[in-house]
This record gives C-alpha cells, sequence and structure tokens, in this order.
C-alpha cells in the first residue's frame, strides 16, 4: 500500500520520467539493430523499384543507393542522382559489404547523407522532361547548383557525369543512376587523397 500512496503523491511525473529514461534508449538501440526497411531495385517491365526479395541483380544502384533511397519519403516528389555502385567504391571509397559494418555505420550514413544533400532535388525530373542539348538548371535540396541535359541517344549528363540508368521509381521518388558523384569541389576535396612527397 506504501507504493501505491507515493505514487499518487506526486511522485507520478518523477517515476513517469524515469521510466521513459529507461525505455526509450532500450527502443532506439533495438530500432538501430533491426534490419531496417527492405531494399529496393527495379522491375524490368515497368521501370518501378521493386523489392530486392522479389528482383534481384538488374540495376547498378546497390546497396548503399538503396539505402540512399530508403532515406527519403515515398510519398513526396524527389528526382536523386544516385552514384552506381562502382562509383561509390571508386570516387567514396565505400563499399557495401565494408561500408555497412557496426564500426563504420556511422561515417557510412554522414557521407551518404550529405551526398544525397547534393544529388536530390525535390521536384519530379523524368529523363523525358530534359531537352536534348540544351542545360536545364536545377538546385538540390542542399543549394546545390545542378546543370541536367540531355544528349542524342538519351543519356542524361549531370554537372558532367553521365548517367548509367535513368527513370527508376520508388514511389513518387525518380532515381537515376549515374556514373559518379555529385557533389560540391569542398566535399570532393576531402575524398582526395594526400600525397607525401
Amino acid at each position: 500500500m506504501g507504493f501505491w500512496k507515493k505514487w499518487r503523491r506526486g511522485q507520478f511525473f518523477g517515476r513517469l520520467f524515469a521510466l521513459l529514461c529507461l525505455f526509450v534508449p532500450i527502443f532506439c538501440i533495438l530500432g538501430l539493430l533491426s534490419p531496417g526497411l527492405p531494399d529496393v531495385a527495379p522491375n524490368s517491365r515497368s521501370g518501378v523499384l521493386a523489392s530486392k526479395r522479389s528482383v534481384e541483380g538488374e540495376t547498378k544502384l546497390g546497396e548503399l543507393g538503396l539505402l540512399m533511397i530508403n532515406m527519403l519519403p515515398e510519398n513526396l516528389a524527389f528526382t536523386v542522382f544516385v552514384p552506381s555502385e562502382k562509383a561509390f567504391d571508386h570516387v567514396l571509397k565505400l563499399q557495401s559489404n565494408s561500408s555497412l559494418m557496426t564500426d563504420k555505420m556511422n561515417d557510412t550514413f554522414a557521407i551518404l547523407s550529405q551526398i544525397m544533400g547534393f544529388c536530390t532535388v525535390p521536384q519530379h525530373i523524368p529523363s523525358e522532361s530534359v531537352p536534348v542539348l540544351k542545360e536545364l538548371h536545377l538546385d538540390s535540396v542542399s543549394g546545390f547548383r545542378i546543370y541536367v541535359w540531355k544528349m542524342t541517344d538519351g543519356t542524361l549528363l549531370v554537372n558532367n557525369i553521365r548517367s548509367e540508368q535513368v527513370d527508376l521509381r520508388k514511389g513518387e521518388i525518380i532515381v537515376h543512376v549515374m556514373e559518379g558523384v555529385i557533389m560540391d569541389a569542398e566535399f570532393e576535396q576531402s575524398f582526395i587523397p594526400d600525397y607525401e612527397e
């Protein structure tokens, strides 16, 4: 009976706060350890991104690109110029098998978030809306200036980086897979190796 009297006598909020302080970190840790959202890959028949379990290996998007796409809400209009798996490895030195290890996960997410700010445009830009041999000026979500134009063969050129695949979709998101990484010069400097003479 003494417990219930103390509980009713004004210590309710203090104990509630203590319980929240106990359970919130536990749920956060469980959330980080959970496998997360399903990965996506393109459906070859319709160009729509589907679950990785149903269609596998039909894109050069790769696991890191899929992780970037999953960071965005599916119900809002975005266009993302995602680096290919080869571009992640060559330019950013990120590989899905080693960069997603527990000890490197925070660094990988920080890099992906920064790259997403440079290569994501808050509007639909399907390849058919880009004029052939005319430059289209866009601003990314971070304010970085993006220049897009289409070559006569239908390939997009974004800040002088060629597309590998265009017009993939996941919900309202349009995805163009690029041969390189779209980023500003300052961020690019952090990936250039320092050579000692």
